[in-house]
């Protein structure tokens, strides 16, 4: 995902988009207005973004007569940014309408890069980020990593699921537990459990997420989408319920919607949060993301070490007395080799 360097034809488009995308948000502030002045827009009250389209937002009315319906509602043009899962300050308007007037403070923010170069927002007020695992695909300790540290960076406490627990077998129970051990030393959540066989493991999954929000990353094949399903199993009528309700489309497949479980809690579910990368991240923040590695840094003999093996690393001096493992060491020594390749190439954050 480099930063890609535009043509005149495409920065001409570009402007011509952003003038248009100006003008029209000047329309709308002046229709927004003439509803104000005509009394036609009700009290101010709170509202939770269930999904994203565009210009237009599905809130749902979380106080007052209508309390659990959905609006279709526009945004004002003072507001910054709104994602799935802000909760926001709104006013309704008629045919299942409304205007959002201000988002609400958040707790927490996923962001990623998108393929400008430009961190975007993706959803918002998330309580932990469950990371899947299975035993089949192989789970890699690297690629944990790389997911654990984007979350430590979000400052949005990770979990590992285990996925599939079904099929530890004695050929690889033994690596997959030594390897699950690190990160519980660490002092992460580990749940084992089945999407398949649920109740197996006493329902791991239900209580992982009930009384949460929740979101799931995890590479392709580890059973995402299976545990996705068992949590919201009837997720397209709820999609499709989600347009109806509001009289709208839904515009597109995929965009972060918002489920309530029925155990209690909320599922932030969106292709574009399953899977996110580390390429705009600093050498500090790769770092800052290794919790042990952390702790260490700035003890090295020499002040511009680099960590790869130089004479007095303090985090060599870490293996040796068996604060840091020989397997985390290696993994984030990968890691900023990756970055620096990737620096190399010109890939950058603008």
């Amino acid at each position: 995902m480099a930063k890609r360097r535009l043509s005149k034809q495409q920065q001409h488009r570009i402007q011509k988009i952003q003038a248009e995308r100006t003008r029209r948000a000047g329309k709308r502030e002046q229709a927004i207005e003439a509803q104000r002045e005509s009394g036609e827009l009700g009290s101010e009250q709170s509202g939770l973004v269930i999904a994203h389209y565009g210009q237009q937002l599905d809130v749902e009315a979380l106080e007052g007569e209508h309390q659990g319906r959905l609006f279709r509602c526009f945004v004002r043009a003072n507001i910054d940014s709104l994602v799935t899962g802000d909760r926001v300050t709104w006013c309704e308007g008629a045919d299942n309408t409304g205007v959002i007037v201000a988002r609400q403070e958040r707790h927490s923010l996923l962001q990623r890069p998108d393929n400008f170069g430009q961190l975007k927002p993706v959803a918002a007020n998330i309580d932990h980020i469950v990371l899947v695992i299975a035993p089949e695909p192989e789970p890699h300790d690297n690629l944990i990593d790389r997911y654990l540290v984007a979350a430590e960076n979000t400052e949005i406490p990770a979990v590992l699921l285990l996925n599939k627990a079904d099929l530890l077998n004695e050929g690889n129970r033994g690596r997959l537990e030594a390897m699950l051990d690190r990160y519980r030393n660490l002092g992460y959540e580990v749940v084992e459990a089945s999407a398949h066989h649920p109740d197996d493991h006493g329902g791991a999954i239900t209580h992982l997420v009930k009384d949460r929000t929740s979101v799931f990353v995890g590479q392709s094949g580890v059973g995402k989408s299976s545990i996705i399903q068992t949590l919201v199993p009837d997720r397209e009528l709820k999609v499709g319920a989600l347009s109806e309700s509001t009289g709208k489309g839904t515009h597109t497949t995929t965009t972060a919607r918002l489920f309530h479980l029925d155990c209690g809690g909320d599922l932030i579910d969106s292709p574009g949060i399953r899977e996110f990368g580390l390429w705009h991240m600093t050498p500090a923040e790769i770092e800052f993301g290794f919790r042990e590695i952390r702790e260490v840094i700035g003890h090295c003999r020499f002040r511009d070490c680099r960590h790869q093996g130089e004479p007095g690393c303090a985090l060599d001096a870490a293996v040796a007395s068996g604060n840091i493992t020989p397997e985390r060491l290696h993994s984030f020594r990968r890691i900023l080799q990756a970055m620096e390749e990737q620096q190399a190439r010109g890939l950058k954050l603008s």
